[in-house]
């Protein structure tokens, strides 16, 4: 499970998921990624059940990049709990994800055994996402898609 290993600040508010990703919208390290179609919070444990799935499908053949991380605490109350008393205490983490966030990269592997690794991964995960690779006639930071 990924959480910070030490914060300035224990609670933060909500926020808004408004527009598309500004940064973290290309592949960086691997030849293929997952890319987020939509925003939303992906909580630690979903990050480490899609580590977990494409990391087997592979098995250990080929290197998988994390390029998201949980900074966002999410807090709740207890339950029947009395209004009032402040914020609630701290129940887990989660990254705030925007449309066109490319959220894993894996390289060393086909692009068969990419897709269906990224496919399992998908499955994971609480946003709608696709399979793109990196291009590599033309610029080095853009990225063609295709559906998961």
């Amino acid at each position: 499970m990924l959480i910070p290993k030490r914060v300035k600040r224990r609670k933060q508010h909500r926020g808004k998921i408004k527009g598309a990703a500004q940064k973290g919208n290309y592949i960086a390290y691997g030849e293929y990624g997952l890319v987020a179609e939509e925003g939303g919070w992906i909580k630690s444990n979903q990050i480490e059940a899609a580590r977990i799935a494409m990391t087997r499908f592979i098995k250990r053949g080929g290197k998988v990049w994390i390029d998201i991380f949980p900074h966002k605490p999410i807090t709740r109350h207890p339950a029947e709990a009395r209004m009032g008393s402040g914020k609630g205490a701290v129940e887990f983490w989660v990254a705030v994800v925007k449309p066109g966030r490319v959220m894993f990269e894996m390289a060393g592997v086909s692009e068969e055994i990419a897709r269906e690794a990224m496919r399992l991964a998908s499955h994971k995960l609480p946003v709608k996402c696709k399979f793109v690779k990196k291009e590599t006639a033309g610029t080095e930071n853009t990225a063609e898609g295709g559906e998961v």
